[in-house]
């Protein structure tokens, strides 16, 4: 059994709300919802450091080099049934 440490938090209750509805949309319980979340928060924030430190070292982006970005990132991020070949 995975080690588990228990907390008690205060959450608006319009917050709450919707972590449950997300949660159970998932079909995950809230503690595995949140615990995801902010698993994926972590990585957000790993992933805009590596962008400014490669920013620090080699320049910033180019327009062009953005707009590629964002374009696979709108690809790779639709649901499955919709995406395109690139």
């Amino acid at each position: 059994m995975a080690v588990r440490k228990k907390r008690s938090i205060s959450i608006p209750p319009e917050l709450d709300a919707e972590i449950a509805a997300a949660a159970h949309a998932a079909g995950m319980s809230y503690s595995a919802w949140v615990a995801q979340t902010a698993r994926k928060e972590f990585i957000i924030r790993a992933g805009l450091e590596a962008v400014s430190q490669y920013e620090a070292e080699h320049g910033p982006f180019t327009p062009g080099e953005i707009a590629e970005a964002d374009a696979w990132a709108a690809r790779v991020t639709q649901p499955s049934g919709t995406r395109r070949s690139a």
